[in-house]
């Protein structure tokens, strides 16, 4: 099966802070799974390293206040269009990020204060019908 996959997740130094959160079952992903590496972020023309963001209501916001919604939902158009022409059904993304999260994202005020909700890409991708993991997820879907 083809499934998206946040960058980060498989090892690319793409994040906020230019690292990586490489995940510890990314290769036995690769071995059941075609990954498609994704992040959104870039997709929507930011640059790494570049400022934590965070959601704020419907809009996303960087730390020094800057508006990156437009950015996001470009991100979130370009991974859309990834999983349609993969076929992606899933996708594993990282859990709390304003892009990725899905079900806890951090509430917009900087302080880790995590609350209910998805990141941008993660809630477009779920209202088209594709499934979608965090990383907490993955051992649990590698066994189905």
């Amino acid at each position: 099966m083809n499934v998206l996959v946040s960058a980060c997740l498989l090892g690319v130094s793409c994040r906020y802070d230019g690292r990586s959160k490489g995940h510890p079952l990314a290769g036995e992903l690769l071995k059941k799974h075609t990954a498609i590496p994704v992040c959104p972020e870039i997709l929507g023309g930011l640059s790494t390293p570049r400022a934590p963001s965070e959601r704020r209501g419907s809009g996303v916001v960087t730390k020094d206040g800057a508006d990156v919604t437009e950015q996001y939902r470009k991100g979130a158009q370009e991974v859309l269009r990834l999983a349609r022409l993969y076929g992606c059904t899933a996708a594993v993304l990282k859990e709390r990020s304003p892009a990725c999260g899905s079900g806890e994202i951090y509430d917009g005020t900087f302080t880790h204060t995590v609350v209910d909700g998805f990141g941008v890409a993660a809630e477009l991708l779920a209202e088209n019908g594709i499934r979608v993991l965090g990383e907490s997820e993955l051992e649990a879907f590698l066994r189905e």
